[in-house]
Parts: structure tokens; C-alpha cells; sequence
């Protein structure tokens, strides 16, 4: 029996303000590492600490890819990601489907790889904590998602076991993965319907048929 859903945030209850921030970056500095990789690396470094502002978290990424800043590449890249926060929108069904589970009494998690100059500022503007019993950003935990033990963390959080638990993701080597890693059942929302997956879902609505 489900006791528990964990969620990822980007892509799955809300949609980037932006076309997809770290494509952007990938793309801004003309990286010639394959894009998984700059992503295991940026995510690694912006993801995991928290930091007094962009300026420094982006520098510190840019100098473990063995990049410089040109001209006004820095602040187009603030601003970038910056855009992202401020134009991002929740998916329609979103509120519907958290009040729901809430109904029912199952535990609801948020797990997100996010910078510190993100996380929290989104739920507030959305108005979205109050939903959550447990929330697990990457840059408090100093960790990212395709580590284990940031699943763990959340069952014992949450106070259930791994097979109690659903996590709803939309990213396979991320949330899916992730969990999986974890011993925790993992369904991919893949909301264009693209991507073949043997446990997948085209809307956050259709969680429900896994409570019954």
C-alpha cells in the first residue's frame, strides 16, 4: 500500500520559466563534453552548496569546466536563470492532485536538484509548502538525486518504508534512477509522450491509479 508520494519539482509539478536553463548554459559556452556530463558537473557544483549569490556559484562551475566569462556572458547568464524562477508556472493539474493526495491522507515529499538561489523562493511563490510534509532540496542535503541516500533520507523522514513509497519524476536518470537505486517504485510523467518507459504517466492525475 502507498503511504507516501515523492515528487521531483522541474518538469513534473512546475514548468521552467525558460527553455531548459542548463541547455541554455550548455549551449551559451559552447561546451564540447558530452551535455550529461556538463550537467553531472554543474549540478554538482551550483546544486550542493548553498552560495551568497549566482555570481559565485556560476564561477565556481564555470572554472571546474575550464571556462572564463566573456563580456556580459555572466550576467546574460544570471539573467537566464533568473527568467527561469520568475516566469515558471505550476501544470494546471497541480493543486488539484496535491490537495487530493492530502485528502487521502498519503505523505507528500518534494525532492528537487536545485541551487540554493531557487529552492525555497519557488514553493513560496506558488504558495506550495503547506502541501509538503517532507522537502529535500540538493543544496541542503549536499547531495544530489542519483545519490541513494537522499532517497533514504526522505522514507526515514516521511516515516515509511521503501515499499510504501511512489516516487513521480521526469527525468529517467535522475528521478527514476534514483529511486530505483533506493528500492523505492519510480514512475516517469512524461507529458509530450515520447519517451517509452514500462511505468508512465502523461499527467499528474493519472498518480491516482497507482493509490488504488
Amino acid at each position: 500500500m502507498i503511504k507516501a508520494v515523492l515528487f521531483d519539482f522541474w518538469g513534473t509539478l512546475a514548468e521552467n520559466g525558460t527553455y531548459s536553463p542548463l541547455r541554455q548554459t550548455y549551449e551559451m559556452f559552447r561546451l564540447r563534453i558530452p551535455f550529461g556530463n556538463f550537467v553531472t558537473s554543474f549540478e554538482q557544483v551550483v546544486m550542493t552548496k548553498k552560495y551568497e549569490d549566482k555570481t559565485e556559484a556560476f564561477t565556481k562551475a564555470l572554472d571546474l569546466l575550464h571556462r572564463t566569462p566573456r563580456g556580459d556572458q555572466l550576467d546574460k547568464l544570471i539573467g537566464l536563470w533568473n527568467k527561469n524562477v520568475l516566469l515558471a508556472t505550476l501544470y494546471p493539474e497541480t493543486i488539484e492532485v496535491l490537495e487530493e493526495l492530502k485528502k487521502k491522507g498519503i505523505k507528500i515529499a518534494v525532492l528537487s536538484n536545485t541551487p540554493s538561489f531557487t529552492g525555497r523562493d519557488v514553493l513560496q511563490k506558488f504558495d506550495l509548502e503547506k502541501y509538503f510534509d517532507v522537502v529535500m532540496f540538493s543544496y541542503e542535503q549536499e547531495m544530489l538525486k542519483t545519490d541513494p541516500a537522499f532517497f533514504k533520507k526522505t522514507l526515514k523522514e516521511l516515516g515509511v518504508k521503501k515499499e510504501e513509497a511512489l516516487m513521480i519524476g521526469d527525468s529517467l536518470p535522475t528521478d527514476v534512477k534514483g529511486a530505483e537505486a533506493a528500492g523505492i517504485k519510480a514512475v516517469l510523467i512524461d507529458r509530450k509522450n515520447n519517451r517509452e518507459h514500462p511505468e508512465k504517466i502523461l499527467n499528474l492525475k493519472q498518480v491516482m491509479k497507482y493509490l488504488e
